[in-house]
C-alpha cells in the first residue's frame, strides 16, 4: 500500500511540474519589454534615451514599457499614443523598404511629435537623406506589414 502511494504522489508531483512550467512559459512568451527598456517619455522630455526600471512599468498590448520614474510613467498612461515610437518600435527606413527590423533605442529621431527609431546608426544616416519621403514610403507599407512576422518579409 504505501509503495502504491509513493507511486501515486510521484505521477502528482510531475505532472504538477509539467502545468507549472508550461503555464510559466506561456507568460514568459508573452511578455515582451518594449524599446528594449527604454523610457518613451525621457525622449521627448529629456531628448534622450534613457533607461526604465522595473519600479515603473505599464502594459499594453502584452508589451512591457519601462519608464525611468513615476511622472513618465504617468505622463504615459495618460496619452500612450503620443509617446509610443512609430511601427510598433521597428526600423523607421525597414518599414520604408517593407521589412520589419528591430529598432536601436540609440538611433532615433523625432519628427513632428513622433518617436523614429532604426536599425543602427548607419541605416539611420541612410534614413535621414529624405525622411519625409521615408515617411511616406513606410505608412504606406505598414498596414500591409504590420501584423506580419519579420522573418516572412
Amino acid at each position: 500500500m504505501k509503495k502504491i502511494q509513493t507511486i501515486m504522489l510521484t505521477v502528482l508531483v510531475v505532472a504538477v511540474s509539467f502545468f507549472a512550467v508550461d503555464s510559466f512559459a506561456g507568460y514568459v512568451q508573452e511578455s515582451t519589454t518594449g524599446v528594449l527598456g527604454y523610457d518613451l517619455v525621457a525622449y521627448h522630455t529629456e531628448g534622450k534615451p534613457v533607461r526604465g526600471d522595473g519600479n515603473n512599468l505599464v502594459v499594453i498590448d502584452d508589451v512591457t514599457y519601462l519608464f525611468a520614474n513615476e511622472a513618465n510613467k504617468k505622463a504615459f498612461e495618460a496619452n500612450p499614443n503620443k509617446y509610443l515610437p512609430a511601427y510598433g518600435g521597428y526600423c523607421a527606413y525597414g518599414a520604408s523598404v517593407g521589412k520589419k527590423f528591430v529598432g536601436d533605442p540609440e538611433a532615433w529621431k523625432i519628427v513632428d511629435g513622433t518617436l523614429y527609431l532604426n536599425l543602427d546608426k548607419k541605416i539611420q544616416k541612410i534614413w535621414f537623406e529624405d525622411i519625409p519621403g521615408n515617411i511616406v514610403k513606410a505608412n504606406k507599407h505598414w498596414p500591409n506589414i504590420k501584423d506580419k512576422d519579420p522573418a516572412d518579409l
